[in-house]
C-alpha cells in the first residue's frame, strides 16, 4: 500500500500506514543503514533491502517499539508554509526527482547540473538555512547510509522548487503513545 521500496511510491500513503499500522522508533530500526552493510541502502543501482520486522538492538521487541500517527496530511508547496510546518511540528517528508549527479553529492548546496533522470525519491526534510555564499537551502536526511553525502545528510537549494522538492510535501502528527488505542496529539519520537 505504501509503495514499491526503492522503486518509488506515494509519501501520503506512507503517512497513512503510520496512522493505521504504526512504525518502530529509530532506536529499534535506525533511519540510516549502518556503515559496512552488504549494500549501501536504497542508493541507485542497488535493490530494495529486505524488510525485517525485528529490532536491530538486542532485548527490544518490535511491537513494543511501535508508534502511531494521529493523522496524515499534505503541506502547501510554498516555502514559508513548509518552514512553518517544520518549525511547529517537526520533520516532513518530501518527494523529488533524482538525477545522476545527485548520487555523487558530497557537500554544499545541491543543484541539478548534469546527468539523466533516475527516478523519484522521498526523504526527510528537517530544517533550512542560508550558506556562506548566500544560497538559501533545505536540510534533509537521506536514508541511503551515512557514507553518502555529508554523513547521510544533504542540502538542496530552497525557494526554487529544485527537482520538484517543494511540490509533494507530506506530514503527520505522531503520537507520544505507542499503542493504536491511545494516540495523543503531541509530536513524538517516531521517525518516518
Amino acid at each position: 500500500m505504501c509503495g514499491d521500496g526503492c522503486d518509488g511510491g506515494y509519501p501520503i500513503s506512507a503517512w497513512q500506514y503510520f496512522v493505521q499500522t504504526g512504525v518502530v522508533t529509530d532506536e529499534c530500526d535506525p533511519y540510516f543503514d549502518q556503515v559496512g552493510c552488504k549494500h549501501p541502502g536504497c542508493e541507485p543501482a542497488y535493490p530494495t533491502p529486505a524488510c525485517e520486522k525485528k529490532c536491530k538492538v538486542q532485548n527490544q521487541i518490535w511491537e513494543e517499539k511501535k508508534h502511531f500517527s494521529v493523522n496524515a496530511y499534505s503541506v502547501k508547496s510554498d516555502p514559508h508554509d513548509i518552514m512553518a510546518e517544520v518549525y511547529k511540528n517537526g520533520p516532513v517528508e518530501v518527494a523529488f526527482t533524482v538525477y545522476e549527479d545527485f548520487a555523487h553529492y558530497k557537500s554544499g548546496v545541491y543543484k541539478h547540473i548534469t546527468g539523466g533522470m533516475m527516478g523519484g525519491h522521498a526523504v526527510k526534510l528537517i530544517g533550512w538555512g542560508t550558506s556562506d555564499a548566500g544560497e538559501d537551502y533545505w536540510l534533509l536526511a537521506n536514508q541511503w547510509n551515512r557514507g553518502w553525502g555529508d554523513d547521510g545528510y544533504f542540502k538542496i537549494i530552497r525557494g526554487k522548487n529544485e527537482c520538484g522538492i517543494e511540490e509533494d510535501v507530506t506530514a503527520g502528527m505522531p503520537s507520544t503513545k505507542n499503542t493504536a488505542g491511545d494516540r495523543g496529539g503531541a509530536f513524538g519520537t517516531a521517525i518516518l
